[in-house]
């Protein structure tokens, strides 16, 4: 056999024996992953289906990939620097990992059910992720991914999460999160885009990597075209989305409060979070207060309806009619320092709790609030979020609805 033959031969069998893992690189044209998203409306928090039928709750302040585990599973030493990234953040939540590691050199993780915020112990491991390519229009092929960082957990940390759901699917800036994890194994961008569902009657859809990312009706609106950018901020004691907000308004008159109180202080408290777990935007007193005198103000003129829990202000909507983007009530805006505002209409600013009646959907939380706000997963209904990690900063459209589309609106049908 001559030398051309034997390194032909030398070629076949590498491809061959790596090929299990070639399926797991993205071609150049396909930039990102799909998902869908599914709202649960009896616990408002929204499921990541992964693995073809897996739910995952859909936590962008997650650090990890966390569920119940096989009872063989790989186990990480408590030597790998995984196990070191696991262990980067330690939730105050959490009691330290020491008094409950018994055995040596395996690796133990603190998955946290941040609904219950309730925290457990679990062994660090291995998995593998199923989930579809896609060219921004439709999905493509599945693609499982290898050797994706999780936690195990027991079946308690379960607790009030949607039914049949496996676990939660953390998309914060951890390193062991989800959207690092899947950069790292297939060579796409640090990014991406979460687009939630307002019904349960409609899929929303996630997106990791770069665009374009369309949505119907044909020819299919290009959403990064219609995105404003913002800086990310972050905090030195988590490792959750914070963006940098100066002022809020309402019919564009500014809510007069302490702007200071939007910063962080010493110990990392204050701030404007993001959250796809809590249902309703949160405002500390400080805001809240003056923010809700300024909305009634603004409203005086609408019949009042008794008070629904866990809201303050209720309207009558009998005779208020609708618009395209919802209720015809004072728009929200969230006023950023680079000059941009995420605005809010009454599609999501009002909850519509009875055929009659609909309220403020924003909640007071107190004067200890540990941020100054918390944007909640209500508020992101319909409107497209794009998390650019590498550059630090985040896209937003503020609702889809002025372009006739909404987040139910990703083609999952078709495909090659």
């Amino acid at each position: 056999m001559d030398q051309t033959q034997k390194l032909l031969q030398l070629i076949i069998f590498t491809f061959i024996t790596i090929s299990p893992y070639v399926s797991s690189a993205v071609p150049h044209h396909l930039r990102a992953l799909v998902a869908p998203i599914t709202k649960d409306t009896l616990t408002s928090l929204y499921t990541l289906t992964l693995n073809n039928n897996q739910s995952f709750v859909l936590d962008i302040t997650g650090n990890l990939l966390w569920s119940e585990c096989p009872q063989n599973h790989p186990l990480i030493s408590c030597k790998s620097h995984k196990c070191t990234m696991a262990h980067s953040f330690q939730s105050p939540l959490c009691p330290p990992i020491i008094t409950v590691n018994k055995r040596p050199c395996t690796c133990v993780a603190t998955p946290i059910n941040t609904v219950t915020q309730t925290c457990a112990f679990g062994d660090l491991t291995y998995t593998n992720l199923t989930i579809s390519r896609t060219d921004g229009r439709t999905p493509i092929t599945p693609i499982t991914v290898p050797n994706i960082v999780s936690s195990c957990t027991p079946k308690t940390l379960l607790r009030s999460l949607p039914a049949l759901t496996s676990g939660m699917a953390g998309l914060a800036r951890s390193r062991i999160a989800l959207p690092t994890q899947l950069a790292s194994s297939l060579s796409v961008e640090r990014s991406f885009a979460i687009c939630l569902p307002s019904s349960s009657t409609a899929h929303g859809v996630a997106f990791f990597g770069s665009g374009p990312f369309f949505l119907q009706p044909p020819p299919g609106l290009e959403i990064t075209s219609i995105l404003s950018y913002a800086p990310l901020l972050r905090n030195q004691m988590n490792y959750d989305y914070y963006i940098d907000v100066k002022a809020v308004a309402i019919n564009g008159e500014m809510v007069r409060f302490l702007a200071r109180v939007l910063m962080f202080d010493s110990l990392g408290h204050g701030g404007v979070k993001l959250s796809t777990v809590v249902p309703y935007t949160t405002l500390m007193s400080h805001i809240y207060l003056p923010f809700l005198k300024a909305f009634a103000w603004a409203t005086r003129d609408i019949p009042r309806a008794p008070k629904v829990h866990p809201f303050d202000l209720c309207l009558n909507t009998s005779r208020l009619g609708s618009t395209r983007v919802g209720l015809p009530v004072p728009q929200i805006d969230v006023m950023l320092t680079n000059g941009k505002n995420w605005t809010f209409f009454g599609s999501n600013s009002m909850k519509q709790v009875s055929d009659d009646v609909a309220c403020l959907a924003v909640v007071d939380g107190g004067t200890k609030a540990e941020q100054a706000a918390v944007i909640g997963s209500f508020q992101m209904e319909d409107n497209f979020l794009l998390f650019d990690l590498a550059k630090q900063r985040i896209g937003f459209s503020s609702t889809l609805l002025f372009f006739r589309t909404t987040c139910g609106n990703f083609n999952f049908q078709s495909g090659v």
